[in-house]
């Protein structure tokens, strides 16, 4: 088996699940998540664009329903022995094949709790699944009872998440000396994915953003690349990436003469970092974060030009996205703990007059100030 953590971490995670479902009092789990197949068993894969399913039991027996491409994937991936497959065929409903599992499994009547809020349970899987489980079952949204577990990182996961921090400085390192006058962001770009897989990393659960001139104040990856102009701005999003767990970083680069909107605008960025920093421990909550974010950028009136979050946890995570549910935004009562990794940022866009500025990092949480996983400073960098 390609397993990247012990026996005995999947052992732990396993238990902290039993148990967390004996709380609950969960006679069996539905997992739709791939994130949360991977953390409980290292199953990794993309098939779960697909219809599949982990069924965990109470006293942790696990059985994979999927399909005959993932059979193999499964065996040699994860601790998963048992392994259904349902056939693929015109008009298939595996939420069928499903309910004769758990019927197997002897849950008829059993208080089940189900994984909804994933990429991997579409709409009508949903319909399906409900129609097919609610007279058969008890059934509930369990959506984050995994992703909460998963929020506080074991020493093997900190590890991976530190890797990826290594990973993410060297592909800023490789990129750096490409931006300039007339740079081509493809090259850039390249440059910085290049690095990443050359260093033994993996692909990003979502694209690396690049954007120059006006596309510098978006926030998502979109098709279609520029040379930079002899004074430009480039803002950068990506993440070092270690077995799937991710440590993301953000920057704006500023090519030419500096504005002194520029200037403005990178003062308050690194001022709110900062103040973020100084809440960034346990004893608060990551509304509180927000809330320092707020503060600071509407203080220095810029209140039209930030964004309603300023981070979110990070670990192991697939397609389409590497953010896990857990973000900064006002009202979020998650406590901060020891042994989290958030990712922080400050993104200012101010739209009326074309000017971008972002800061972001990797952070791991301690039991006093947090711990930066990058070894970048958070320098205005201007070439």
């Amino acid at each position: 088996m390609a397993l990247h953590f012990t026996e005995s971490e999947f052992t732990a995670r396993r238990e902290r699940l039993i148990a967390r479902m004996a709380a609950d009092k969960l006679d069996a789990l539905l997992l739709f998540a791939q994130e949360s197949m991977y953390w409980l068993t290292g199953y990794d894969s993309f098939g779960y664009c697909f219809f599949q399913t982990l069924v965990v039991k109470a006293d942790g027996s696990m059985t994979l329903l999927t399909r005959s491409p993932d059979l193999r994937q499964a065996k040699h991936t994860s601790t998963i022995e048992n392994i259904t497959v349902w056939v693929d065929r015109v008009n298939a409903d595996p939420t069928v094949d499903l309910r004769n599992l758990l019927s197997d499994l002897d849950l008829l009547g059993a208080k089940i709790g189900i994984e909804y809020d994933t990429h991997g349970m579409t709409g009508r899987v949903a319909r399906l699944l409900d129609n097919q489980l609610t007279n058969f079952a008890e059934i509930s949204d369990a959506s984050y009872l995994i992703s909460d577990l998963r929020l506080i990182k074991s020493q093997a996961e900190i590890a991976r998440v530190v890797e990826a921090a290594r990973l993410a400085d060297e592909a800023f390192d490789a990129a750096l000396p490409l931006i300039g006058p007339d740079a081509d962001e493809s090259a850039i770009l390249a440059a910085l994915q290049s690095s990443i897989l050359a260093g033994g990393g993996d692909y990003a659960a979502n694209e690396f953003v690049i954007g120059s001139g006006p596309d510098a104040l978006l926030c998502r990856y979109k098709s279609g690349r520029r040379r930079l102009s002899a004074n430009d701005q480039l803002t950068l999003e990506w993440a070092g990436v270690s077995a799937h767990y991710h440590a993301p970083m953000l920057r704006t680069i500023l090519i030419g003469d500096v504005t002194a909107r520029h200037r403005e605008l990178y003062a308050a960025a690194v001022e709110g970092m900062k103040a973020i920093e100084q809440v960034l421990r346990p004893g608060h909550a990551f509304g509180d974060l927000f809330d320092a974010h707020a503060r600071t950028m509407d203080d220095r009136g810029l209140t039209r030009h930030r964004f309603n979050a300023c981070g979110y946890s990070v670990g192991a995570r697939f397609s389409p996205s590497w953010m896990e549910h857990q973000m900064f935004h006002a009202g979020n009562t998650q406590e901060i703990q020891p042994d989290m990794t958030l990712f922080v940022h400050v993104i200012i866009m101010d739209s009326d007059r074309e000017a971008a500025m972002t800061l972001g990092q990797t952070y791991l949480t301690t039991e006093t100030a947090p711990r930066a996983l990058s070894r970048h400073p958070l320098d205005l960098i201007a070439v």
